[in-house]
């Protein structure tokens, strides 16, 4: 007879070390704090880093970091991969839909926040469906 499959939620706690965890903390602060300056703060980031202004670029540059930061911060909550990769995206991308929401002005295409807010809704629907198969 063969043992039943006992799968763990999508949302248990990883088991990971002291040095890992501490690592996952720092990083995922770091992208993240630097991820919400460059977006709401573009003009004292691009100073910052001495980074040519362009507002839209910087937007997304911290839509990406603050993405970034949060898969970190994920990892330390969920032990699932997919689930951490799914939420860190569905986090960039959403603000990255509010970047081109806000800058809609600067240029790119009409369908550029409508394109993303589909992959935002793609990747919540991923989700509730990973959490649903355990």
């Amino acid at each position: 007879m063969t043992e039943p499959v006992v799968r763990r939620s999508s949302f248990a706690r990883p088991s990971i070390s002291p040095v890992v965890r501490a690592d996952l903390l720092v990083a995922g602060l770091f992208y993240g704090v630097f991820g919400v300056w460059a977006f709401f703060a573009p003009e004292s980031f691009a100073a910052f880093v001495a980074f040519p202004f362009n507002l839209h670029l910087l937007h997304d540059i911290g839509a990406f970091q603050i993405g970034i930061g949060a898969t970190l911060l994920l990892a330390l909550l969920w032990s699932d991969a997919v689930m951490v990769a799914l939420g860190g995206s569905v986090v960039g991308t959403t603000i990255h839909v509010v970047s081109h929401v806000i800058d809609s002005r600067l240029g790119g295409h009409g369908t550029d926040a409508p394109a993303l807010a589909l992959l935002v809704a793609i990747g919540l629907a991923a989700m509730i469906a990973r959490a649903k198969q355990t």
